[in-house]
């Protein structure tokens, strides 16, 4: 089983978790509907349409309203303590959400007293939280960009406002934060770094990278990160080993950007809707 924890930008959006269905440009879960935008539902709807290609049942997702004060996460926490044992998941994806050490470690107990140990996928806010509290290491996989990763790198910074500035540098290269960020314990198994170039590493290793098709204008539509933490999630549900999901996955987000011939107008659903045809692409190859 497949679970996706995450926030909806809304305040007035309930505590809500269930099967999630993607139809047109919406998510639809209980008695709920969200527009696929950037952040949690374009992650949501890029899983779906994954395991709609692999022929996999749709996702069990939480989510909440946050705008931003923490007050739905705290929620949405209470809540996963008392019942994320509830369902049998082999696969949960981590996505944004306000950082809570506290709430976090009792969370993260409650998921190592599983029977058995779901793979852990950080993005966003429980990377952050994961580092804070010491516990990056019990997570399998992280998707950062570079200034996540950074904040990762930086053994020093409590939050990731107090990333220091030379640790942020453009002449930081990706490799370097890697291995720093492995050095001091702050990395999960793998990483899958989101950039121009992919980067995956395992336990401080660079182990692949990717950087074709590279279709420039995609850096200036929001969502795209979040489209691939959904492939990698659901390809990693589905069956595939993590490094293959993570190789695959930023092929095949590349190539529905590439299929989506997008302009600077272009919304990240004309992008999540190219993704079976981009799953077809890469895996007969």
């Amino acid at each position: 089983m497949f679970g996706i924890v995450g926030t909806i930008p809304e305040i007035d959006f309930p505590l809500t978790y269930g099967k999630v269905a993607v139809e047109g440009n919406q998510i639809n879960i209980g008695d709920e509907k969200v527009n696929i935008n950037r952040g949690t539902p374009a992650m949501i709807a890029a899983a779906v349409k994954t395991l709609q290609y692999m022929d996999k049942p749709n996702p069990f997702c939480y989510l909440v309203g946050d705008i931003g004060n923490g007050d739905g996460c705290k929620r949405l926490y209470e809540h996963l303590i008392e019942h994320i044992t509830d369902n049998p998941f082999r696969t949960l994806a981590l996505h944004y959400f306000q950082p809570n050490v506290g709430l976090f470690k009792r969370l993260l107990a409650k998921i190592q007293s599983m029977s058995t140990k779901p793979t852990l996928i950080g993005d966003a806010g429980f990377m952050y939280v994961a580092k804070m509290g010491g516990d990056a290491s019990s997570f399998d996989l992280f998707t950062p960009d570079a200034g996540e990763l950074a904040y990762l790198a930086d053994e020093k910074a409590p939050h990731p406002f107090y990333t220091r500035g030379f640790i942020l540098h453009e002449d930081n290269l990706i490799p370097d934060l890697i291995q720093r960020a492995y050095k001091h314990n702050n990395a999960s198994t793998y990483l899958l770094v989101k950039g121009a170039t992919d980067y995956i590493a395992y336990k401080g290793s660079i182990i692949a990278k990717v950087d074709s098709p590279n279709v420039e204008v995609l850096e200036a539509i929001g969502g795209t990160g979040d489209t691939l933490t959904g492939i990698v999630s659901a390809l990693i549900a589905s069956g595939h080993d993590i490094e293959n999901a993570t190789v695959t996955a930023a092929k095949v987000n590349r190539q529905a950007g590439l299929i989506a011939q997008p302009t600077p107008a272009t919304q990240i659903y004309d992008i999540i809707k190219e993704i079976p045809v981009a799953l077809e692409e890469i895996l007969r190859i």
